[in-house]
């Protein structure tokens, strides 16, 4: 308990806050190293995921190679592959580039998978009578992708951008190993100095910033969800007690019939 305390009082000291100070600090700095890291990634990932995703849910095609390929991509350890994407850049950019390129596709291999999968579950999710029902309508493939499929199955999609975000959040730390900046420079120099304090002190700001970029894709993820028709339609609650009260009315008049 006391080095959780150590630990706090080492986040909010004002020294390490301070412009200006010698690198790992400011703390601002690593941290907007560290989001500007992860939105890079997440921005091309879904550029990537998100129509291959829809085209998938929407078609139903390679649905078996896409289930197997993002399993296997969700098993590369992301260091090994950052590693070997240094070695593999280093031959032909430079010093400063190579760190950049390769740990960017590192977070981006890392985050496809669950964008992916959230993507095409989210529009096989919609029901087919629903989709049916558009076409009959006279919709293209195009507007009831965009106006039918995606809105219903928006919550699934949020979740795989929820889940890719979180996954790279925690993973762009590793960064630090490829002589970049972020949070998990702050660990690294930690682990360096045999500072507890400023390890765990990094880990606390990197768990922090991960709960509360979830709470954010939480309350999204709630409100892109679909109200039920029973909410919706106070009256299809009430059809039940009026088709009782019918039937108790057609029993009454039964029995006057046959006195």
């Amino acid at each position: 308990m006391d080095l959780f305390l150590s630990a706090i009082r080492w986040i909010f000291d004002p020294a390490h806050w301070e412009p200006g100070s010698i690198s790992p600090f400011p703390l601002q700095d690593r941290l907007i190293e560290h989001l500007r890291y992860t939105a890079v990634s997440l921005l091309i990932a879904a550029a990537i995921a998100l129509p291959l995703g829809f085209w998938i849910g929407h078609t139903g095609r390679a649905r078996q190679f896409v289930i197997s390929f993002t399993g296997a991509m969700r098993a590369l350890p992301t260091l090994g592959v950052l590693y070997f994407l240094l070695m593999v850049f280093g031959y032909w950019l430079s010093f400063d580039t190579a760190p950049i390129v390769g740990s960017t596709i590192a977070f981006i291999v890392l985050a496809i998978p669950s964008m992916l999968a959230g993507s095409y579950a989210g529009l096989e999710s919609v029901d087919r009578q629903t989709i049916d029902a558009a076409r009959a309508n006279g919709m293209t493939e195009w507007q009831i992708l965009v106006k039918v499929e995606i809105p219903l199955g928006l919550p699934l999609i949020v979740g795989g951008l929820r889940a890719a975000t979180l996954q790279v959040i925690a993973t762009v730390t590793i960064a630090s190993y490829a002589g970049l900046g972020g949070l998990g420079r702050v660990i690294t120099s930690g682990i360096g100095l045999n500072d507890y304090d400023r390890i765990l002190g990094g880990a606390l700001l990197v768990t922090g910033l991960a709960l509360a970029v979830d709470g954010l894709f939480a309350v999204v993820q709630r409100l892109t969800a679909t109200r039920g028709l029973s909410d919706t339609h106070p009256a299809a609650r009430r059809r039940p007690q009026s088709v009782t009260t019918a039937a108790r009315a057609r029993g009454r008049v039964t029995e006057g019939d046959t006195t």
